[in-house]
Parts: structure tokens; C-alpha cells; sequence
């Protein structure tokens, strides 16, 4: 176990392998989003290029990004060291996200099966790590994250990953009675809200004021925000599972209080930074809280008697893994990337942090980003063709935009990659 003050994070090559793998995936789902702009547009929920595009983003872009970014900021806020052997065994089997989305959308039985079973090896490593990581954090002393939200949202992401298992392999039939639809929601809710957004809040809650400069957050006796979401996590899902309205709605609105404490922060952060211009992690986080807001309402609409058209369905999980998970996860990796390369720098002089990261065309990205979803989104729930394939479009350019951002980067970092350094 590390004796140090602060836990050292990935390597930048490690960690710039998962960006760049998660940022190509990207793109590829923006691509995919193109060609599913007609069936978007016309109600085409379970079409293929849909469940593609869908595919993805949960399964390709989001554990390569999120992982990265894991090994980057845990050791700091936890206060111990990651395994890099760990980090570079499971990258490749992570890698068969895109062909694990291609063979679902497809209805590929045998590949789904042999590439499920790459990307599960692939979280058990990782998930392995993370737990390690909680296990080791030192007693008796501050820690930047809290033990209970890391753990959480790891058996969160284990559990959307077993419920989607169960719904390859039982097709449309009921899983434990529970019809099909439903299931899928409890999927995607372990996914977005059990792992995606209580790591975004438990994360959150220190990186955000670090990213932005910012001051830090008072101590907490207890993870209120935390505790909450997952209750109202639990709700949610128990209330999808037994078809009552009630606990879905309550659990909803526990989990969008949890959100709207995380955005307060971010509201005050936002007056109190001390950057030099607006940034791509925070735009990102703001513009986040917009698209789950949106989610919330069309989500809440339907349980209370809103007819759940495919459109509405499609909008919402529009807003909800796109808009904010997609969102805010896409938004840090700028970010991180230029941290690890700084972080990881040799002996001698060594350049600002702002040297590292473009923030121009990071923010150009946030900006097509935003316009490009909530161009999707009306596009989607009007049904009009053209708004969703601009919106689709928008999208792939605000993907290109992050592509070329990190290429920026690398190319800025090379003398972090090209050297072994000590970490400070």
C-alpha cells in the first residue's frame, strides 16, 4: 500500500489509451446517429441503426471514458496508488464494446455472447481496481470522495451489465414477470443514475472546484447527496418493477433532489472560479443538469399519464444518456487528459497546464454539443426528419471537435508519454 499524501494516478499513456479509444467510439456513435436519423424521426425505437447508435455510447464511448478517467482521479481522492498492469490488461477487452453494440443492434447471438463476455472480464478488472482502491483508502483521515459513492455506483455498473445479460439472453419475454419494457427501463436506470450520475456526484463534488480553480467544498459527517440518489435509486427501480406509480415518482424526485444539490455547487462554482474564460467541463456539467431536467419532466409526464409514445421514449433517452451522461462524462476528458500529461511530466521545467489543453476548441465542442443535442431532441419529439439528421450532424462535429482537441493535446504531452517521470 502507498505511503504517499496523495495516491499516484494511471500513466498519461494509459490513461490517454482509454481517452482516445473512448473518443473514437464517439464518434462512431455520432456517425451511427446519422444513419439512424430517419428511424429517430419516425418512431423507430427498436430499429437497428437506433439500437446502434444507443449501443454506442452505453457500451463503448462510457466504460472507456469513464475508466480512464477513473484511474486518473481515484488515487488522488482515495490517497492510494492504482495497478497500471490492471488499467492495460482490461483495455482491451473494453474494446469490444463497438462490437458488442454492432452484434445487439444486429441480433447476433454468438458474437453478442463472445463480446459480452470480453466487456464483462473487462469490468471485472477495473471493478477489481476500484474496490482495491476503496479498501486501501487510509482510516482516520479526510478522503476527497466518499468510500460509499465509489462502491455504489461500481455495483451499479455490475448490475446493469447482469440486468442487460438477462435481456439478450430472455429476448422480449418477461424477466422475474416483469414485462420487457420495464426491464430495459431498470437497465438503463442502473446505468445512467445508479452508476453514471451517483460517480458524477460523489466525483463531482471535489473535481468540479479543482477543474475550475475554484475553492473546495466544507468536510461532510455523512454523504447526504449520495445516500439520497441511491435511495431514490431504489425506489425507482422497485417501483418499475412492481409497475406502481408512486415509487417511480418519488424515487424520481429524490434523485433529482441529489442533482440539483450537485448543480448548486456547480452554480456556485460558476461564480467563484478563477479560470480565464469559460471551460469545457463546466459548460458541459451546466448544460448536463439542463438535458436531466428535460429527461425528468418528459420521464415524470409519462408516469403520470403523458402517453409513452416511442417519440417521447426516444426523447428521453435522448436527454438523459446523451445529453448528461454522455454529456458531462465527454466534457472531462479534455480536461483530465492534459492533467495526466502535466502530472506525469519529466524532471525539469515544465510547461502550465493551460499550455496542455486547447480550451478554445474544447469549448467550440461543448457548444456544437449542446446545440446538436437539443436540436435532436425537438427533432425526435416532433418528428421532423430534418431537425434530427441536423441535429446528428451537429453531433459528428462536435465529436471531430474532440478528436482534434486531444490530438492537440497528445501532440503537447509528447515529452509525458516519451518519458518515464516521477509523479508529483
Amino acid at each position: 500500500m502507498s505511503t504517499a499524501r496523495v495516491g499516484r494516478p494511471a500513466p498519461v499513456a494509459l490513461v490517454a489509451s482509454y481517452f482516445g479509444a473512448a473518443l473514437l467510439c464517439w464518434l462512431a456513435a455520432a456517425v451511427a446517429l446519422v444513419a439512424a436519423a430517419e428511424q429517430l424521426a419516425n418512431e423507430g425505437l427498436a430499429s437497428q441503426e437506433v439500437l446502434l447508435a444507443v449501443h454506442l455510447v452505453g457500451l463503448a464511448f462510457l466504460p472507456l471514458a469513464v475508466t480512464g478517467a477513473t484511474f486518473h482521479v481515484l488515487p488522488t481522492l482515495l490517497r492510494n496508488d492504482v495497478s497500471a498492469r490492471r488499467g492495460w490488461a482490461a483495455l482491451p477487452f473494453l474494446c469490444a464494446g463497438p462490437v458488442l453494440a454492432f452484434a445487439i443492434a444486429h441480433d447476433l447471438d454468438t458474437t453478442t455472447w463472445i463480446a459480452a463476455a470480453a466487456v464483462t472480464l473487462g469490468f471485472v478488472l477495473v471493478a477489481w481496481e476500484v474496490v482495491a482502491l476503496v479498501a486501501r483508502a487510509p482510516r482516520g483521515r479526510m478522503l476527497l470522495a466518499s468510500r460509499f459513492g465509489v462502491a455504489a455506483s461500481t455495483f451499479h455498473a455490475g448490475a446493469a451489465l447482469a440486468v442487460g445479460a438477462a435481456l439478450a439472453d430472455r429476448g422480449w419475454r418477461p424477466l422475474f414477470g416483469i414485462p420487457h419494457d420495464r426491464v430495459i427501463a431498470i437497465h438503463l436506470h442502473l446505468a445512467v443514475i445508479g452508476w453514471l450520475t451517483l460517480l458524477i456526484v460523489t466525483v463531482g463534488r471535489t473535481l468540479t472546484p479543482m477543474l475550475s480553480l475554484a475553492p473546495a467544498e466544507p468536510r461532510r459527517r455523512l454523504p447526504v447527496e449520495e445516500l439520497v440518489l441511491t435511495a431514490g435509486l431504489w425506489l425507482l427501480i422497485v417501483g418499475l418493477a412492481l409497475g406502481s406509480r408512486v415509487p417511480v415518482a418519488v424515487g424520481a424526485l429524490l434523485v433529482l433532489g441529489a442533482v440539483v444539490a450537485f448543480a448548486a455547487l456547480t452554480a456556485r462554482i460558476g461564480r467563484r472560479h478563477r479560470l480565464d474564460g469559460l471551460e469545457g467541463p463546466l459548460t458541459h456539467v451546466v448544460a448536463g443538469v439542463f438535458f436531466l431536467l428535460q429527461a425528468t419532466i418528459l420521464g415524470l409526464g409519462m408516469v403520470f399519464g403523458l402517453e409513452p409514445t416511442p417519440a417521447r421514449l426516444e426523447g428521453y433517452v435522448t436527454a438523459l444518456l446523451l445529453g448528461w451522461a454522455g454529456g458531462v462524462t465527454l466534457g472531462h476528458l479534455g480536461k483530465l487528459m492534459s492533467l495526466s500529461a502535466w502530472t506525469w511530466w519529466p524532471a525539469g521545467p515544465r510547461p502550465k497546464q493551460a499550455a496542455l489543453y486547447p480550451r478554445a476548441i474544447w469549448l467550440a465542442e461543448a457548444i456544437l454539443f449542446v446545440v446538436g443535442v437539443e436540436t435532436l431532441l425537438n427533432g425526435v419529439l416532433r418528428g421532423a426528419e430534418v431537425l434530427t439528421l441536423l441535429g446528428a450532424l451537429i453531433l459528428v462535429g462536435s465529436a471531430l471537435s474532440a478528436c482534434v482537441a486531444a490530438a492537440a493535446t497528445l501532440r503537447a504531452g509528447l515529452p509525458a508519454l516519451r518519458a518515464r517521470p516521477q509523479a508529483t
